[in-house]
């Protein structure tokens, strides 16, 4: 648990606008990096006056168009084609990426048309993900960014008041810290239970 507390505060610490940027850039993207672990951490230094909230939201915001580019610029130049080529390869397994995936996030975006790069962005398992149906079908740029910036602001916001709201509330983390290391512990332990079975259940369908 102490170690835990260490690796929490040292995050705390180095959690900085730049690493915003970075690690948003990141979710944004089609590493599995939750926004969960960014947004609200971030949320919670602003309200104690080590951050400022406006300047949160918007590096929280540019990171997402930026990963969101990434997907967008990779699947705009290679094509249909290759990309499901590389998302069948093992290492797109154990970034959690599959054929399937991509073809889920296709149907939604063909469902919703250019407006699902803003209702993706608002849907688990679909919002790093559908920059890629937009690449692939050569969506116009402009319009891209602008449902994307306005899907990712959405969610950017939600996350940083969630976590501003809790640095303001401090005597609530206080009181119940234990009980949320505890469960923080236990989710970090089911996620990582979860990336074996992923990755065993690959394994072993690829064996077949």
């Amino acid at each position: 648990m102490e170690e835990l507390i260490s690796l929490l505060v040292g995050y705390f610490q180095n959690l900085n606008y730049a690493s915003i940027i970075t690690l948003m850039t990141v979710e944004s993207s089609f590493i599995p990096l939750p926004s969960e672990i960014v947004m609200p951490p971030a949320g919670y230094l602003a309200a104690q006056g080590q951050l400022n909230i406006v300047l949160v939201i918007i590096c929280g915001i540019v990171g997402s168009l930026l990963g969101a580019l990434i997907n967008y610029g990779i699947a705009f130049y290679l094509g249909r084609k290759i990309i499901y080529a590389l998302v069948s390869t093992r290492w797109a397994k154990f970034l959690m990426l599959s054929p399937k995936k991509i073809a889920k996030a296709e149907a939604y975006f063909l469902r919703y048309g250019q407006t699902a790069t803003f209702l993706g962005r608002l849907v688990v398992g679909v919002r790093h993900l559908i920059s890629i149906p937009a690449g692939l079908s050569r969506m116009p740029l402009p319009s891209f960014l602008l449902f994307t910036g306005l899907g990712s602001s959405i969610w950017v916001t939600i996350l940083t008041l969630f976590g501003y709201w809790l640095g303001k509330n401090n005597e609530l983390l206080t009181v119940n810290f234990e009980m949320l290391s505890f469960l923080g512990t236990l989710c970090f332990i089911g996620f990582v239970i979860y990336l074996i079975i992923i990755h065993h259940f690959h394994k072993k369908h690829g064996q077949k």
